[in-house]
């Protein structure tokens, strides 16, 4: 996020005043690029998901190509994190799956097409892929691990929603002692007003909200091979 765009924030002055935002996490020594639930449940019409109706949530996707068509060409490791439930009663969804009905996109035999890849940003064969059933794409999987071998103290994260499963794993990324680096135009959800108070807060607590621009340039400089 700009500096233009925390300064606006209500509470910036006062935020700043206690320290609060004020530090910078800054970049580690090898970087990853790890993009959170990215299908057509997001972008698709008719969707109850759909975020498409936010301005930044619809431009979400070309930000997230060019990030990835950076790190691909800069030997940048990439991961991916895909929701998968495969009970027929969706007890995998736990109790996220009582109070949030629409996570049933992802429930095999659902046919509504709501997970399809979206064109130009589908994991590689090489790429590290992860299935998760919770909000961080951490909880429960192998990520933490997989970046672990892989040398990376960085997370370069971006996807949907910015509210749910990008903050969960931002947080969870803090825990597990890799630095989040939240690009705020290749994050989407359904409200302007909750993408910004999220991304707000998440820079104040737990991460780096940054421009697709500042990760772009880190990834030309990784020189990760």
């Amino acid at each position: 996020m700009s500096t233009l765009t925390l300064a606006a924030h209500p509470q910036h002055n006062e935020y700043l005043s206690k320290s609060l935002g004020a530090a910078r996490l800054g970049w580690g020594s090898r970087p990853a690029l790890l993009l959170i639930d990215v299908c057509a449940a997001y972008w698709k019409q008719g969707s109850p998901l759909d975020i498409s109706h936010n301005p930044e949530g619809a431009a979400s996707p070309d930000s997230m190509r060019r990030l990835l068509g950076a790190a691909q060409a800069n030997n940048v490791p990439v991961a991916w994190a895909q929701v998968r439930y495969n009970h027929p009663q969706l007890l995998d969804g736990g109790v996220q799956a009582k109070k949030t009905k629409t996570i049933r996109a992802w429930q095999d035999g659902d046919e509504r097409g709501l997970d399809a890849l979206v064109p130009g940003l589908e994991p590689g064969e090489h790429e590290t892929l992860v299935l998760k059933r919770n909000p961080s794409a951490f909880f429960g999987t192998t990520l933490a691990t997989e970046l672990m071998l892989q040398g990376v103290d960085t997370v370069v994260i971006c996807g949907v929603s910015t509210s749910g499963c990008v903050r969960a794993t931002a947080v969870d990324a803090m825990c597990h002692g890799f630095r989040p680096m939240i690009v705020h135009e290749a994050c989407g959800d359904r409200s302007l007003l909750i993408q910004q108070q999220n991304l707000f807060d998440v820079d104040s607590f737990f991460g780096d909200v940054i421009s697709e621009t500042e990760a772009l340039d880190r990834f030309s400089h990784a020189q990760c091979n």
